[in-house]
Order: structure tokens, then C-alpha cells, then sequence
């Protein structure tokens, strides 16, 4: 197993790299229409497909406004909002839209490592959010509506136990700032992209690698999230996750237009070194852990 990881590691070296964040295709306004057929579309799927679930990730690119949204069941609807809008007004909205969670990424329970991470006034802005979601009902016990978020560690390193942090962030948040959620997630950074050229720059790509190869977990490399779900562009074309969404590693020809659920099923996932980031000690998904 671990001669097979290593030359898939040698593999994701010699795989041309692509830039993940490319320009969008079109203009906002076909984005927008080429979003909401996408949305619909999806309803169809999920409704075809009864008890099967596929998370459809979908991104705007909109200024000040980054929202990731789960689809929880048939029936259910996609809503899209900025986070800095009025407290009713983003009430009004996600209640409209159904049962739809709520998810949020939030480095860290304290002000210094949030905007060490992310940006002077961040963590401000944040709390700010999560006090308006929280006014509607969003990660409040018993209304139903669910706010969850997701924490990456700050550099090289696996994430803490995911249950004992989210206890920590709950008895902070709440003490300190007066704010609720419901769940978190710990997400292994992935090296891919901006956090991969900073590794490279540093010299801690080779030892951040080994690091994940020396954690793998063969429980959680049987609970990846590959093998349950699919990753949806803004323009149809279906990828195994994520993470392969932002590598531009399409899964085949796939595509929401003309889906075919058994074809699906037998496609053969595409797998490169970033895929160690998955199965290194608890696992890692979209979802957080996975064992």
C-alpha cells in the first residue's frame, strides 16, 4: 500500500498542474443563468435518485459573499446570499429557501489567529454573521436550521481531534461573543494550489507529504468522500470532489446535462498525491472527519 502511494505521489508530480482559479467562463449574468439551471437540475437528480444524495458545489465568485450550501434532501431549494446584508434581509432569504445548512469557514475561536489567517477585521466581520444567522434561528438548538463551520489548521499540520475542538469553539464562542452553531468541521489543508506554492516556497512541501504518507489511515481512506459523493462546476461538468473540481480533474466526460447514475457509479475516480490529505489520520472531507 505504501509502495502504491508513493507512486501516486510521483504521478502527481509529473501531472501538469493547472491554475485552479481561472477566469470565470462568460459573464456574471451567464454564471448566474448557468447557476440556477444547474440548481434545478439538481433537484431533479436528487428526486430521481430517491435515498441517494449529491452535494452540489457551486461558486459565484460574489464580492464580500462566500456561502457554501448543502442540498439535505428532495424538494429542498439553494439560496445564495452575502454575508454583510441586513439581518432580516438574510433571514427572509434562507428561510425562503428551505432547509438549506448553513456552512462557514472560521480559523480559529480568537480575534489574533483568525486575522493573522485571514485579514485584518475578519474575525469581527465574522462574529458579526454568525449574530445574524443566529437571530433567525441558524445554529440555534431545536429550530431545525443548522449552521455549522469549518476550521483548516494555520500551516503544515493535521487538525486536532474534531470532537474536542468543537467543544472548545462552542464553550469560546458562546462565553465571549454570545454566538451558537451547530457542528464543526476539521478539514486537512489539501496541497493544491496557493497553499501547495506556499509549501514549495518554504521548502515544507516534501516534509508536509511525508507527514500526510506516515499518517495514512486505511479506515478512513474506505470512507473518502469520492466514493459517496460527486462535486458539481457552475457549467455541469461533474468531478470526483472538490478538490479535484479545483485541479480541473474532470471525472471523464461527465456532465449534469446528460446524466447517466449507472455510468456514474463505474467511472473510475481519479486519484493524485493530494488525495493523502483525505486519508491521513481521521480522514478529511467536505463534511470533516471521516472516522
Amino acid at each position: 500500500m505504501l509502495h502504491l502511494l508513493r507512486e501516486l505521489r510521483v504521478l502527481g508530480e509529473l501531472r501538469r498542474r493547472r491554475d485552479a482559479e481561472g477566469q470565470l467562463r462568460g459573464s456574471e449574468r451567464e454564471l448566474l443563468k448557468s447557476y440556477e439551471r444547474n440548481r434545478d437540475l439538481s433537484t431533479r437528480l436528487l428526486q430521481a435518485q430517491e435515498t441517494e444524495r449529491a452535494r452540489i458545489a457551486g461558486e459565484l465568485h460574489r464580492p464580500n459573499a462566500k456561502l457554501t450550501l448543502k442540498l439535505e434532501e428532495p424538494g429542498g431549494r439553494i439560496s445564495s446570499l452575502p454575508l454583510n446584508v441586513d439581518a432580516r434581509e438574510a433571514g427572509g432569504q434562507l428561510h425562503h429557501a428551505g432547509q438549506v445548512e448553513v456552512i462557514s469557514s472560521l480559523p480559529y475561536y480568537q480575534q489574533y489567529f483568525t486575522d493573522a489567517q485571514r485579514g485584518s477585521g475578519v474575525f469581527g466581520k465574522s462574529i458579526e454573521a454568525m449574530r445574524r444567522l443566529n437571530a433567525v434561528g441558524y445554529g440555534v438548538e431545536g429550530s431545525g436550521l443548522l449552521l455549522n463551520l469549518v476550521y483548516n489548521p494555520v500551516g503544515p499540520y493535521l487538525p486536532p481531534a474534531q470532537a474536542a475542538l468543537e467543544a472548545d469553539y462552542k464553550r469560546e464562542l458562546k462565553a465571549r461573543f454570545g454566538v451558537l452553531f451547530n457542528g464543526l468541521f476539521t478539514i486537512t489543508n489539501m496541497p493544491i494550489n496557493r497553499f501547495r506554492l506556499h509549501l514549495q516556497k518554504t521548502g515544507q512541501l516534501e516534509p508536509y507529504m511525508d507527514k500526510l504518507l506516515a499518517a495514512f489511515n486505511p479506515a478512513a481512506a474506505e470512507t473518502v468522500m469520492c466514493r459517496s459523493l460527486i462535486s458539481v462546476g457552475h457549467d455541469g461538468r461533474i468531478y470526483d470532489c472538490d478538490f479535484n473540481q479545483m485541479l480541473d480533474m474532470q471525472a471523464g466526460e461527465l456532465s449534469i446535462f446528460d446524466f447517466d447514475f449507472e455510468r456514474t457509479l463505474k467511472r473510475r475516480i481519479r486519484f493524485g498525491e493530494h488525495c493523502l490529505g483525505c486519508t491521513a489520520g481521521a480522514g478529511s472531507s467536505c463534511g470533516g472527519a471521516t472516522t
